[in-house]
């Protein structure tokens, strides 16, 4: 499959690796231009390509908007259409204060329904958010399990595509329903999100 992953923070850097890993091409870019992302690109290897977030999107048949909280609307405005685009959203609504990482106000709508608002169009499939950075960056086989990715997603399609990219990387893909029915469980704050309730498929 063709990866196209916005971002190339902690978050987007481990699922390259784990796409690459696993035999996907995938297609980097960030805010500072191609060619900061030449020591990754030479790391991960020939599956691995640079471009801007416009070629990124352009070359994936997932596209996934890895950046903080605070960067998703230029990340989303360096896209010009997202109509048809498979959208992988991994993001948690949290922001670096002067006291600390906190919740962002998300007007008490979830997260994944803010993102969506901003890639008007696109099918968005929420998931891999409910590892720390460091922890998802792992091998996902841990305890002679898989460690669990939870789904949720409107469109089907979009859906098995994610899940196909998640359990061939060493994942187990749970579908947990609709944006509004599956995303409020995992997403910041909710009863499956967090490293306290961190799964694993056995």
């Amino acid at each position: 499959m063709r990866v196209g992953i916005i971002g190339s923070g902690r978050i987007g850097t481990a699922l390259a690796r784990h796409f690459a890993r696993a035999g996907h091409h995938v297609m980097l870019a960030n805010s500072r231009g191609p060619q900061t992302l030449a020591p990754l690109v030479g790391e991960l290897g020939e599956k691995a390509s640079a471009g801007t977030a416009q070629e990124a999107a352009d070359f994936g048949d997932v596209v996934v908007l890895a950046v903080r909280w605070d960067q998703k609307e230029n990340a989303a405005a360096s896209v010009s259409s997202w109509d048809g685009r498979v959208v992988l959203d991994p993001l948690n609504p949290l922001q670096e204060t002067a006291g600390g990482i906190e919740v962002a106000d998300t007007g008490g709508r979830p997260s994944s329904e803010v993102v969506s608002s901003l890639v008007t169009g696109a099918h968005l499939v929420k998931g891999f958010n409910t590892y720390l950075a460091q922890v998802l960056a792992e091998d996902p086989a841990v305890n002679g399990g898989r460690r669990v990715v939870l789904l949720a997603g409107d469109d089907p399609e979009a859906k098995r595509k994610v899940a196909e990219l998640a359990n061939s990387s060493g994942f187990q893909a749970v579908d947990t329903g609709t944006l509004a029915e599956g995303g409020p469980l995992f997403q910041t704050g909710g009863p499956l999100s967090g490293p306290r309730t961190a799964l694993t498929a056995l």
